[in-house]
């Protein structure tokens, strides 16, 4: 009986270290991914009034954009009323990541 209790509990353990590793690989994917879509140079952006304007036709309500590690970085309110803290692309203005 206590070998398969010692067997359940191994296997479980085993399971949970991998699921966390499985996470954190794709955490570590995530962010790198967002590196390589702002590695832009500087003369190729586009300007922040621009992003605002194309944000604003999409119904978009842009309260703030800054820079950050390359990335254009937007505070608004979506069209569907939803608070979004979005990353672009400063040069073709692409959805990088976003969260609500």
């Amino acid at each position: 009986m206590k070998n398969t209790v010692l067997k359940k509990v191994a296997f479980g353990t085993f399971a949970a270290t991998l699921l966390a590793t499985a996470a954190l690989g794709l955490t570590a994917h995530t962010a790198q991914a967002s590196d390589d879509y702002c590695n832009v140079p500087k003369s190729e952006w586009q300007s922040m009034d621009a992003l605002k304007e194309k944000l604003t036709a999409e119904g978009w309500d842009v309260r703030k954009i800054k820079e950050d590690e390359g990335c254009y970085e937007v505070y608004a309110v979506k069209a569907d009323g939803k608070k979004v803290e979005a990353y672009f692309n400063p040069a073709t203005f692409e959805l990088v990541k976003e969260d609500d």
